[in-house]
């Protein structure tokens, strides 16, 4: 659709804003975006949707916000692969907890996510999640609290996820490797009240607590969830390899213990809205201040159904695996894996195999090897580095299914190999933490490596438009804009910043450059800054 010229994508994980209302101009749409970013998680906004419950006898599903407007031609729609729809249509949930539970109970025993080893069951991250949602609310916050989760890939997050989505609060990803200037900054501003993290990094915490908002902090240790074995992890992580530095923090209580306390409190039922603010997903920008995309539970609902709509394209052909299973490289705390990995995955009924540190080459290649995967999500950088691997290249292949590129750009290079290699062709997405987060892909069902950025997927409408806010002709370069019920309520307390990006007729403006061919093969990206 677009080919993106060289200016830099904003952010790894940028993913378009969904428009709730009609073009309602700049009072309209600015004003909605800034309320419901200003608003605390689960205050839902005027002529919100009906709400979930985590108790029986929920209210019907809500029908999706319709997402088409006059005068927006969609001429990729008619080259959509067999079976995709032009718009995603109802929400099956009204909520993303009532979303997981769902799958859980469907599910069963069926493992969900897996690491090092050990897998949790579907049975196993539902009984869990419900304890440590228990625990959050005995603590006292009120619904919409910001809880900060710090952990690589493990299994304690996939919990502390769906715990904090079940018992009304609001997710604040943070990158683990942040320092203590960055963490400071982002736990303040998201004004987080609880924090769960991995002790690996609690001396970054111990740092700036007594800088921050947060009262109440939650200890993970790498072995605590893998059972016996665990001992051994943690002997070798804190003793060997010397992996966590000394810490101190008054007061805090060990994963293992919170969810223990939990289970005698148990898990209040709690009214939650579609509009009710999900994740606070932290994004650079360009003024290297990084602001917090407010994503409400319609924004990553729709976007996982939005993504599981387009998963149907892979199935063409070819026989669809009961209970697929997907690789979990990249961190849970960016959006990419969040929505395509943890949640679609969820849904799905699949098994995310969790990679905590996915830099160590030959440790990822030994737990590759263990799996016959189905769903490989990665970035270029790390498709190149398995490229490089001798023990990579000699794995057996023949389930995987879709290699999803997102990201940064995947070189032209890197994707013949890879497709060489595995017989899978790397099919290119693009999208932003705002959008989160895809806005657009190729098909998973391509004889080979196209070099765009894909279709906008269902219910998305894109536009290029110049410096003014002027609609482009086919072929010419300007501005990535888009609108869908992906897009981002607005930036958290920064209704200046929302203004800047968001238009009077509801599309967020992406800061990435491209142009859209005049046969609409798919939008072209050539640039990404992550």
């Amino acid at each position: 659709m677009a080919k993106s010229a060289k200016t830099p994508a904003k952010g790894e994980e940028k993913t378009a804003r969904t428009a709730k209302g009609g073009t309602g101009g700049k009072t309209a749409a600015k004003k909605a975006a800034s309320t419901a970013a200003k608003k605390p998680a689960g205050k839902s906004a005027a002529g919100a949707s009906k709400k979930s419950t985590t108790s029986a006898g929920r209210a019907a599903p809500k029908k999706a916000p319709a997402s088409r407007k006059a005068g927006i031609p969609r001429p990729w729609v008619e080259h959509y692969p067999e079976g995709i729809p032009a718009e995603m249509g109802d929400f099956p949930n009204n909520s993303l907890g009532e979303l997981l539970v769902d799958a859980c109970k469907t599910y069963g025993d069926r493992p969900a996510f897996t690491c090092m080893g050990k897998s949790l069951s579907y049975r196993d991250l539902e009984e869990m999640s419900q304890h440590f949602a228990g625990y959050l609310q005995s603590l006292g916050l009120e619904r919409g609290a910001r809880v900060a989760l710090m952990m690589p890939n493990v299994l304690q997050y996939p919990v502390a996820m769906m715990a904090v989505l079940r018992a009304g609060y609001v997710v604040v990803n943070v990158n683990p490797l942040y320092t203590p200037r960055e963490l400071e900054h982002q736990l303040n501003d998201a004004g987080a009240e609880a924090i769960v993290i991995l002790e690996n990094f609690a001396h970054t915490l111990e740092a700036v607590a007594s800088k921050t908002s947060v009262k109440h902090v939650v200890v993970a240790s790498m072995g605590e969830l893998l059972g016996l074995k665990g001992h051994i992890v943690n002997f070798v992580v804190r003793r060997v390899k010397k992996m966590v530095p000394a810490w101190s923090l008054p007061g805090h209580v060990s994963f293992r213990e919170a969810v223990k306390k939990g289970a005698s409190h148990g898990l209040r039922p709690v009214e939650i809205a579609l509009s009710d603010n999900a994740f606070l997903q932290y994004t650079g920008g360009t003024t290297g201040v990084s602001k917090g995309a407010t994503l409400t539970h319609s924004n990553v609902l729709a976007n996982v159904i939005q993504n599981e709509l387009w998963f149907r394209s892979a199935y063409i052909g070819k026989p669809k695996p009961g209970a697929p299973v997907l690789i979990c490289a990249l961190p849970l705390y960016h959006i990419y894996a969040l929505t395509v990995n943890a949640l679609m995955g969820m849904k799905l009924g699949g098994n995310n195999v969790l990679i905590p540190n996915p830099r160590d080459i030959p440790a990822f290649v030994k737990e590759l090897q263990k799996y016959d995967f189905h769903i490989f999500p990665g970035l270029n950088t790390l498709f190149n580095a398995l490229l490089n691997n001798e023990d990579f290249c000699k794995l057996p292949f023949k389930s995987l299914l879709v290699t999803f590129g997102g990201g940064m750009a995947v070189q032209r290079a890197v994707a013949e190999r890879w497709q060489k290699l595995t017989g899978c062709v790397i099919s290119q997405g693009y999208g932003l933490s705002e959008t989160s987060p895809v806005a657009t892909v190729n098909s998973f069902a391509a004889k080979e490596f196209t070099g765009t950025i894909g279709y906008p997927i269902s219910s998305t409408d894109v536009v290029i438009r110049d410096d003014k806010g002027k609609n482009l002709p086919f072929g010419k370069v300007g501005e990535i804009c888009i609108r869908g019920p992906q897009v981002m309520a607005g930036y958290w307390n920064r209704p200046d910043e929302t203004a800047k990006v968001m238009t009077e007729d509801g599309f967020f403006r992406s800061g990435d450059m491209g142009t859209m061919p005049r046969m609409a093969r798919s939008p072209s990206s050539t640039a990404r800054r992550t």
